[in-house]
């Protein structure tokens, strides 16, 4: 029974009785251990005393033991090794104990780390999903709320930063979308009046009950006429706006004389020049003799330029003509006497048929102005007007031609 009581202890023992039996708390028991209580028991029982410091417990080889004393007499002798159990031992006995409290310290321990770390960072994920919810549904401007340093704040602002691409390019597009709309109205606006116009005068001239004299009908011809030239030049002048806008139109890119860029311009307009007592200067800075660019389309931008300032200076007034250079710019202006331009109306002179008056139409078209810009705009630089003693336009283009990368 003191065996098999005590067989859960770790440390290994052996019961030795008087008459030869053994019990012990394991299934394997050191071969020693055995020998060294028989051998004792052996002395026990020829009536040998045990030495007097070994009386009640004592040592034999490496084993402690000690005797079982039953009325007076002794009936046994329990063995057992000296020093810590076996490790194996111990770890078989005291393995599944451990293995179960660490299985429950390890549960418990990552509930808390789920509910202290994991639950927040599971929260802001959730506000994240429903972030990118709202955006999916068509509102652009859901954000995710970005705290802390972590993982989560670094996606949260990543989220953030698509969200506002996002919203940028849908604006644009919203913009772009509205202004197609306004650019087909314009269009057909456009174009529908020198048809009507053109129609109406042709459905006359068809009329067999109107008797019309020769040179009525030759007036009406000469409407017609003009209306379709007219619708001419929108037409193509559409087309060219698309060409420079789509970048279809290729430019050269050669050293274009400035010198003769304004001469051009002013043998095309010398005869209104004179007619209208219209005095035109032209003022070139030293360094700024040429400009990198196609000349043709540079001139049809001066051209431009330059008729819409004739068309709206007073007989009698000036027209400059300007080329200078600031740094690694070619600056070339347009200059006139006239009226101005309203300020109200600065901000909308480059847009698609502007045509109010005090905003400089240049031409029937309302398109010169959007051509000037998108021709300048393809060479790299920039165009504005300004009011400084009448209209001024100013031109800034690079003064060196563009390295291929």
């Amino acid at each position: 029974h003191l065996a098999s009581d005590y067989a859960r202890v770790v440390q290994p023992f052996v019961v030795v009785l008087a008459d030869g039996r053994a019990y012990a708390n394991r299934d394997v028991v050191p071969p020693a251990l055995l020998r060294s209580a028989s051998a004792v028991m052996a002395r026990l029982a020829l009536g040998r005393p045990l030495p007097r410091q070994r009386r009640g417990g004592g040592r034999e080889g490496p084993f402690f033991f000690s005797p079982i004393i039953l009325n007076a007499g002794i009936a046994g002798l329990v063995v057992v090794p000296p020093g810590p159990p076996p490790l194996l031992g111990a770890l078989r006995e005291l393995g599944p104990m451990l293995a179960g409290s660490a299985v429950l310290l390890l549960a418990v321990g990552a509930g808390a780390a789920a509910l202290l770390i994991f639950g927040p960072a599971r929260r802001r994920l959730r506000e994240v999903e429903s972030a990118a919810l709202r955006i999916g549904a068509g509102d652009v401007r859901a954000r995710a709320p970005v705290s802390g340093a972590d993982e989560v704040t670094a996606l949260a602002r990543s989220f953030n930063r698509m969200a506002a691409d996002l919203q940028e390019r849908a604006e644009a597009l919203a913009a772009s979308d509205r202004a197609r709309r306004q650019l087909l109205a314009d269009v057909s606006h456009e174009l529908m009046t020198p048809l009507t116009a053109a129609r109406g005068y042709l459905e006359t001239l068809g009329m067999p009950e109107l008797q019309l004299d020769a040179a009525t009908r030759e007036r009406y011809i000469r409407i017609i006429e003009d209306e379709t030239h007219r619708l001419e030049r929108i037409v193509g002048d559409l087309l060219d706006l698309a060409r420079l806008e789509g970048g279809g139109a290729g430019l050269r890119r050669e050293r274009v004389s400035i010198d003769g860029l304004f001469a051009r311009v002013a043998a095309r307009h010398e005869r209104v020049l004179a007619e209208r007592r219209l005095a035109l200067t032209r003022d070139i800075a030293p360094d700024a003799r040429e400009v990198p660019g196609d000349p043709d389309r540079l001139e049809q931008v001066l051209q431009n330029l330059a008729a819409n300032a004739i068309r709206h200076t007073p007989d009698g007034g000036r027209l400059a003509l300007g080329a200078s250079r600031h740094g690694a710019s070619i600056h070339l202006t347009v200059h006139d006497s006239g009226p101005g331009i309203a300020p109200e109306h600065l901000p909308l002179i480059f847009d698609r048929f502007y045509k109010a008056d005090a905003a400089r139409a240049t031409g029937g078209s309302g398109l010169g102005l959007s051509i000037v810009q998108a021709i300048v705009d393809a060479h790299g630089g920039t165009v504005s007007a300004s009011n400084e003693d009448g209209a001024r336009f100013e031109i800034v283009l690079p003064a060196e031609i563009p390295q291929p990368r």
